[in-house]
């Protein structure tokens, strides 16, 4: 007697409930620290990498010192992360105003993108470390500078990404619009951008990404505070403790852009 197969079940994509999602995240967090931990009290291995404990001890101290004078100021962690934040805020927030148009530009007209598209795949392939001294030349080391590197990076991510979005437009929406009689504006304003709307809201995490991962680049054109600055400074010394508390104050930043940026998505696109 054949034996009857079990229907199988259909893959879930599904998100699970906020307490699932808080607690695996939480304990994510713990095994990662414990992790780290126990690398870090490995012989040889600790030598490079700094556990926990040195950047409670030893760094955060340093860096939070409320005593000192001199050139370490009150709180130099603090203004260290301003100005990296500053600088990757501004440098984000220019790209992504001049990427939209750019993009849409680039998807509704053939002849523009045929001119742009060639110099936007050009310049994605450079290394943002190479624009430094042409940068540093015609801006000096000021902040125009590193805000510059920054918007060059983020600019072409984010162009590239919304053109995509635009470009792959569902072709049956244009021809119902165009069949209800729908003009070139009406179409771009009720079709183009509702669609091509989740793709921005990408774009522009993808931006604050690169914008974050080109900050210690941009950091390069000579600055005294900033994060990348202060990972540079680190290595020179030795100090490990300090040079791994950047990283995690880089990627703290990234982690909470990134979720105010999808907690707007979610809200913005519930019709999606």
């Amino acid at each position: 007697m054949a034996r009857t197969k079990r229907p199988r079940k259909l893959k879930d994509f599904g998100e699970a409930s906020p307490r699932v999602r808080r607690g695996t995240m939480i304990l994510s967090v713990l095994c990662g620290i414990l992790l780290w931990f126990f690398l870090s009290n490995l012989p040889g291995i600790g030598v490079i990498l700094a556990g926990p404990q040195d950047i409670v001890e030893k760094a955060l101290p340093e860096l939070m010192n409320d005593g000192a004078t001199g050139e370490f100021e009150r709180f130099l962690l603090f203004k260290h992360i301003t100005w990296s934040f500053r600088r990757v805020l501004s440098g984000w927030a220019i790209a992504f105003v001049c990427a939209i148009p750019i993009a849409f530009l680039m998807a509704w007209y053939r002849g523009f993108r045929y001119v742009v598209d060639p110099w936007i795949q050009f310049f994605r392939t450079i290394p943002p470390i190479a624009l430094i001294p042409m940068v540093i030349l015609m801006m000096g080391t000021g902040e125009q500078a590193k805000t510059t590197v920054i918007f060059i990076t983020s600019f072409l991510v984010m162009t590239v990404t919304i053109y995509q979005g635009v470009k792959n437009i569902d072709m049956t929406l244009v021809k119902a619009a165009y069949t209800f009689g729908a003009g070139d504006l009406s179409i771009f304003a009720r079709v183009v951008i509702p669609y091509s709307f989740p793709f921005i809201l990408t774009a522009a995490r993808l931006g604050v990404s690169t914008a974050l991962t080109t900050l210690i680049a941009a950091e390069m054109t000579g600055t005294f505070y900033g994060l990348g600055s202060m990972i540079q400074t680190a290595q020179i010394y030795f100090r490990m403790d300090k040079v791994i508390l950047g990283i995690i104050c880089i990627g703290v930043i990234g982690f909470i852009l990134d979720r105010l940026l999808l907690f707007a998505e979610k809200k913005l696109t519930r019709w999606v």
